[in-house]
């Protein structure tokens, strides 16, 4: 443990200064500044002798945290480092991007605020990148069996990693033009630079593992053609198919997905020339849905120059303390200030979309809603008598995803779907195509990065296992040991 009286002494919540608003929406670099080390020591130190860690059930990788925030106090950072890559593949990204369903769970986190056990993840391995700690894991001898990793977001990258090391040959397929999935085109640089990615992915290529950007499977090389190149395929698509808002007006110039809005915005970030680009310069605009996406789409459109931004939930706004029955160490739904949300704009609660008007250009010129009316049979509609009208250039729908693209999988594999529109796996992540697998968002639904690194690590067990009759692989979590995160 850390300071056996450190969670007595300091029981403040500190994080590292954010650069300023005005300052920080002129650009798309990082939010936080780098942190004092000082302060760093100091809250690690809070981990308590709580004797039973619940923070290990909260973290889908059964992160070793009290271990590392230990090593941390002491100012053993080498040593911290190896204990966070002993469960993490990559906590550069989680230690950025998790909501952090281990703070949660903190005990100290009952009568007091938690231990920053996110933040103290990132600056382990910053400083294990800055000090060159992260070295490449070269597999001690190659089994000669190859296995095809399509999708290049988390869950694929940290199953290719785990089979490289494992010493498989592993190629990973990305229909991007460069690779990363959602870490590189659907998360915001002012969340994280890509600068991080391109790192951690440098160590893997230096470790065997490789890359095949701008190739689609199902189009340019068919699912039957890779089974038939390959030992052992891990579908690693991640769940991008956007959940629509079928109301009137939805095919006006002007209504998007999130996902598009924020595909090219990443693209413009990293240089790259943007035909017709999707942008809020100058535009009132509507962000509906009020998740992590619509979060993005906000801080990107202040960064943009948007005149106005509103952004709409259908649902009520949430408690600001943790709810009765959401008691600890379960992950409440709460209140939530995103650094996006600090920045402007105004958030509306209880609003329902019921039409997007047109301009007589054929554009959406404003957005019509009304106040959510709960019905006893759990339906939500929109209150008679309560309509209004939000101006709007622009609307950005980001209200989730239904789960994986299916056509190409379906009629090529016969790959079978759950009711969910999931791919359909066993507890080893086995589809219904024998050396098929699947991992992550495609399988689960949409959900964490955590869980997708999680599930990538223990799918590549369960790969290895199939390939070599066994495995020496850790295998974190099965497939279905937990309830779904959605």
């Amino acid at each position: 443990m850390a300071d056996p009286r450190g969670f007595l002494t300091h029981r403040e919540r500190e994080l590292p200064p954010r650069r300023p608003v005005p300052v920080r929406i002129m650009d798309f670099r990082e939010v936080y500044e780098q942190q004092d080390q000082s302060q760093l020591r100091r809250q690690a130190s809070r981990c308590m002798d709580c004797g039973i860690p619940f923070c290990h059930e909260g973290c889908p990788l059964g992160n070793l945290i009290p271990e590392w925030n230990d090593l941390t106090y002491r100012g053993d950072m080498r040593a911290a480092s190896e204990r966070l890559h002993a469960t993490n593949n990559f906590p550069e990204f989680t230690g950025r991007l998790c909501p952090a369903p281990c703070e949660a769970s903190c005990v100290l986190g009952i009568n007091q605020p938690p231990v920053t056990i996110k933040r103290v993840e990132q600056e382990i391995a910053d400083q294990a990148f800055a000090h060159g700690w992260v070295e490449p894991h070269a597999p001690e001898r190659l089994t000669s069996k190859t296995v095809a990793v399509v999708g290049s977001g988390p869950a694929g990258l940290a199953a290719a990693q785990q089979l490289t090391r494992a010493g498989h040959t592993v190629a990973v397929f990305e229909r991007d033009d460069r690779i990363g999935g959602l870490l590189r085109y659907g998360i915001p640089d002012f969340k994280m630079e890509k600068g991080v990615l391109d790192a951690r992915l440098a160590q893997m290529r230096a470790e065997g593992t490789r890359f095949r950007p701008g190739v689609t499977i199902g189009i340019d090389i068919s699912w039957d053609e890779l089974r038939t190149r390959y030992d052992a395929i891990v579908i690693a698509t991640g769940a991008t198919v956007p959940r629509d808002l079928t109301v009137p007006g939805r095919d006006l110039r002007g209504v998007n997905f999130a996902m598009d809005y924020l595909v090219q915005s990443n693209h413009a970030v990293a240089g790259d020339d943007v035909a017709s680009q999707i942008t809020a310069e100058d535009k009132h605009v509507i962000v509906i849905g009020g998740g992590d996406t619509g979060a993005d789409c906000i801080g990107t459109a202040h960064r943009q120059g948007a005149k106005s931004v509103t952004n709409l939930a259908i649902g009520k706004m949430p408690p600001l303390e943790r709810p009765p029955h959401q008691p600890w160490p379960m992950q409440p739904t709460v209140y939530e200030v995103s650094t996006a949300h600090e920045e402007g704009g105004e958030r509306a609660f209880e609003a329902s979309t019921i039409e997007f008007a047109t301009s007589d250009a054929g554009a959406v010129r404003a957005v019509k809603v009304a106040k959510t009316e709960f019905r006893d049979d759990g339906r939500r509609v929109p209150k008679p008598g309560t309509e209004r009208e939000l101006p709007a250039d622009l609307v950005l729908i980001a209200m989730g995803f239904t789960g994986p693209e299916r056509e190409a999988l379906s009629s090529q594999l016969s790959i079978e779907f759950t009711d969910r529109g999931n791919v359909e796996r066993t507890n080893d992540y086995a589809t219904n195509v024998p050396g098929v697998f699947v991992a992550g968002d495609a399988g689960r639904g949409q959900s964490l990065i955590v869980w997708a690194i999680a599930e990538g690590r223990a799918a590549a067990a369960a790969v290895d296992r199939y390939l070599e009759g066994g495995t020496s692989l850790p295998a974190p979590i099965p497939a279905h040991a937990r309830a779904m995160s959605v």
